[in-house]
């Protein structure tokens, strides 16, 4: 029986990654066929690990979420203000970079749906929490409200739709869109004395 389980596992697991490998090479959603078939598995299979799929989708967000959330986890909000907004910026380009595919669907397909827009909270909610973590010395020195404002206008800069714009619209190198980024938030966050 535990063999039976890992295997369903296993073969759940290559269901979600076919899932996101196909979402990545083109933007439409994949049909249950393209995902069985890059998963080396029937469509059966599919429906057997996932009811339909908007289960599949949300359990590929899901997936995503723990990735990205282990990977910010990782690195410490530590250093000089310029360090800072580099590793800041430089995470968030690859996180928009890797993610953006799965990013464009959820919003494409979100609807009626309570389990994608509360996803939809969740990413948003983590990109708030890190900016607030990242930016702490200078977001301290800011009464309430403006601290607010400053969180979300960075919130807003480093969202997904702003890197599909620079790095598609305004054909940027990622080294080229980072830049833009670093420089939009050196200029928001105001100055302090711990600056350097």
């Amino acid at each position: 029986m535990d063999g039976r389980r890992a295997r369903s596992a296993r073969t759940r697991q290559l269901i979600i990654d076919a899932y996101l490998a196909l979402l990545r090479e083109r933007p439409q959603i994949p049909t249950a066929a393209a995902i069985a078939q890059r998963a080396g598995y029937s469509v059966r299979s599919v429906f057997e690990r996932f009811p339909d799929l908007h289960a599949l989708r949300v359990a590929a967000t899901d997936e995503v979420l723990l990735r990205a959330s282990s990977r910010v986890a990782a690195r410490a909000a530590t250093g000089s203000r310029s360090e800072r907004i580099r590793v800041h910026v430089e995470m968030r380009g690859q996180t928009c970079e890797e993610w953006l595919p799965l990013w464009c669907a959820l919003n494409a397909n979100q609807g009626d749906s309570p389990d994608l827009k509360a996803r939809i909270r969740v990413i948003r909610e983590m990109v708030v929490n890190r900016i607030e973590e990242v930016y702490a010395t200078e977001l301290l020195t800011l009464e309430s409200r403006q601290r607010r404002h400053t969180v979300l206008a960075i919130e807003a800069l480093v969202d997904f739709e702003s890197w599909a714009r620079l790095r598609g619209q305004f054909e940027l190198s990622f080294e080229e869109a980072c830049a833009v980024w670093m420089h939009a938030i050196d200029r928001l966050l105001p100055n302090t004395s711990a600056d350097c």
